[in-house]
């Protein structure tokens, strides 16, 4: 069974900068970043823009739907994966299911039978300000749920704050 470490905290807490080089640190050239973020908003495609300039060039790179399962098995076996992140895949999916915990079962699967290490990014969106909408204070949960599951599974957990790694697991 593969590694799986989970990198999580808040927006600009430096999570996705922590995980890019963790993923350098356990795979070198051999890591393929699973990138969940879709394109079409400015502020959004902005920040791609970004986080693909500062990627390694000799790094794969799979942009993922929907089927983040799919990804996650199909990616070279010998690769590190960085999977950054599953609060916009989650985002992305939330509508059509009735839970991110059981639509990350796949997902937790298709890890479990990797054979490099996963690393995996989220967003901690519980510490804010309560939701106003009942579809915010359910994506909420919902997130808040997902992300325990997946700290449950990691072998370890960071919690970043302020761009400082807090190891909790």
């Amino acid at each position: 069974m593969a590694e799986l470490e989970f990198v999580f905290g808040g927006t600009r807490s430096g999570k996705s900068r922590f995980a890019l080089e963790r993923a350098r640190t356990l795979g070198g050239d051999a890591v393929t970043f699973v990138a969940t973020a879709r394109r079409g908003d400015a502020e959004l495609d902005a920040r791609i823009a970004e986080h693909r300039r500062v990627r390694p060039p000799s790094w794969k790179t799979v942009e993922v739907d929907d089927d983040l399962a799919r990804a996650v098995a199909d990616a070279p076996r010998e690769h590190v994966l960085l999977v950054d992140s599953i609060t916009l895949w989650a985002s992305a999916r939330f509508d059509q299911i009735p839970s991110l915990v059981d639509a990350w079962t796949p997902v937790s699967d298709a890890i479990g039978r990797r054979a490099s290490a996963v690393v995996v990014v989220s967003d901690e969106i519980g510490l804010g300000v309560v939701p106003t909408t009942p579809i915010g204070r359910r994506f909420r949960d919902e997130l808040g749920r997902l992300n325990q599951t997946v700290a449950r599974e990691a072998t370890s957990v960071v919690f970043m704050l302020a761009g400082l790694a807090l190891p909790l697991k």
